[in-house]
């Protein structure tokens, strides 16, 4: 899907797990490691614990890296 800024709106959500609810209509949300806009329609990553999106699975696992220590030292120890 080609995404324009033109005419767009940033939409508000809070995060459930397994899903979104709309709290300020929208077309996208920003991620919040990258600052990308993602289309709604193209969201499919996001944390319920710190309420944020991200553009990629990899971002994702990146950030959960970055916030979890604990996850951080585990695999450490399993490599």
């Amino acid at each position: 899907m080609s995404f324009s800024a033109n005419n767009q709106r940033e939409a508000e959500l809070t995060y459930a797990g397994g899903d979104y609810h709309i709290v300020r209509h929208g077309d996208y949300v920003v991620c919040a490691v990258t600052g990308e806009h993602i289309p709604l329609d193209d969201l499919k990553y996001w944390s319920v614990a710190r309420q944020e999106a991200y553009a990629s699975c990899a971002i994702s696992y990146k950030r959960e890296l970055q916030c979890n220590p604990a996850m951080r030292e585990a695999l450490g120890k399993a490599v």
